[in-house]
């Protein structure tokens, strides 16, 4: 079964379905052993990045005068939703996203010249990016972290730690948020939050990187970070001192897209695969897929998707109109956004947990013993 018989594709645009068909293409050249080695052996899909990055997919939502695509985060969402789809899952999904969504805030607030030496070297593949944004004992609160920037002249001291920060082995660009004013002594949460653009990893400089072991998803490396005096040059900073949470909402909305589209894939190819599977298993005679007891518990599922779909796409449009359309505010696309992530993330988790079930035994069995059982390679 093919991934078109199971999604209805009739809300998207051309260009968007233009998108689709190109990544697919790329996609294709990573069949599920690849995926299989890289997480069994921990090894980043750097093979990936390199083939998205050659046709230009990594500037998808970045302007066209920096070598951008000019599209917007709707196409960028399809991208995601279709690289995840297509059997990378999360790992071919995590290895990509933040070089979509860390680099809006700075497309959208940074000055030229930060542009200029930056987001080029993003969209053909240079840099590779992580956004540095939770902290061990603020979690979501982002309003109360502690990772403090102290100005010296014309360079900024960076000292603190932050936690589950995907792919910082091997990027070479961090959107980092941290404090000039202690939390204690703004008047708003808000204030005092500041977002330098840039960090390299060099001995001795005071930044330690300590990979997290992780169950799955194992191609993608996370991380503990660890900052003691770390130097950035104090130009790197992402618009005005004191407004880095304004600016980093930019970037995290359009990640809360993003995610959304990347577990619709997910939630998609899971009941492609059991569907599959429900055609293949014959018992009593007769293939298990036409039993009620399959067939509506998938069906269900993929209501669910189709559901979350229209919330995931309609979250993604506020986003792209609100940049020509002041009277879109940034607390609606919040709001429509973590809806589009929480209803996708809930649909995927049901699609995946039934086709597991619908596999039965085999569910719980070595991936490639499946994939040769229902005859998908």
């Amino acid at each position: 079964m093919k991934s078109d018989t199971v999604m209805d594709l009739s809300c998207f645009t051309e260009s968007q379905l233009t998108v689709r068909d190109a990544i697919q293409k790329i996609t294709s050249q990573f069949d599920n052993n690849y995926w299989q080695e890289h997480d069994q052996t921990s090894t980043d899909p750097h093979e990936l990045h390199a083939a998205l990055a050659k046709d230009g997919w990594l500037g998808i939502a970045l302007p066209e005068e920096y070598g951008g695509a000019g599209l917007g985060i709707s196409e960028a969402t399809l991208m995601m939703q279709t690289i995840a789809q297509s059997g990378a899952g999360m790992a071919g999904a995590q290895s990509i996203h933040a070089n979509v969504y860390a680099t809006q805030p700075l497309a959208k607030y940074g000055n030229k010249k930060q542009i200029e030496r930056t987001i080029p070297g993003i969209i053909n593949g240079q840099y590779r990016t992580c956004f540095g944004v939770t902290e061990p004992n603020t979690g979501l609160d982002t309003l109360r972290l502690k990772t403090f920037a102290r100005k010296e002249g014309d360079k900024y001291f960076i000292s603190g730690q932050k936690i589950w920060i995907t792919c910082a082995q091997v990027a070479s660009k961090m959107i980092l948020l941290a404090r000039t004013t202690p939390v204690e002594e703004v008047k708003k949460p808000s204030e005092g939050l500041n977002l330098p653009e840039e960090a390299k990893r060099t001995p001795g400089s005071g930044l330690e990187l300590r990979r997290i072991k992780k169950m799955g998803g194992r191609a993608v490396d996370a991380n503990e970070v660890f900052f003691d005096n770390y130097e950035v040059p104090a130009d790197t900073l992402v618009g005005n001192e004191g407004q880095g949470f304004k600016v980093i909402l930019h970037g995290m909305n359009a990640e809360r897209c993003l995610l959304a589209g990347e577990a619709l894939g997910l939630g998609y190819v899971a009941l492609e695969k059991a569907a599959a599977y429900a055609k293949e298993r014959n018992v009593f005679g007769r293939p298990i897929g036409k039993n009620q007891a399959i067939a509506h518990p998938l069906a269900d599922a993929y209501m669910n998707l189709e559901a979350a779909k229209l919330a995931t796409y309609h979250a993604a449009r506020l986003y792209d109109q609100s940049g020509k359309d002041s009277s879109i505010s940034q607390i609606t696309i919040g709001a429509m956004a973590n809806a589009a992530k929480y209803l996708a993330g809930e649909a995927a988790f049901k699609a995946c947990e039934r086709a597991v079930m619908c596999h039965g035994g085999m569910g719980v069995s070595d991936f490639s013993e499946i994939m040769v059982r229902a005859n998908l390679r």
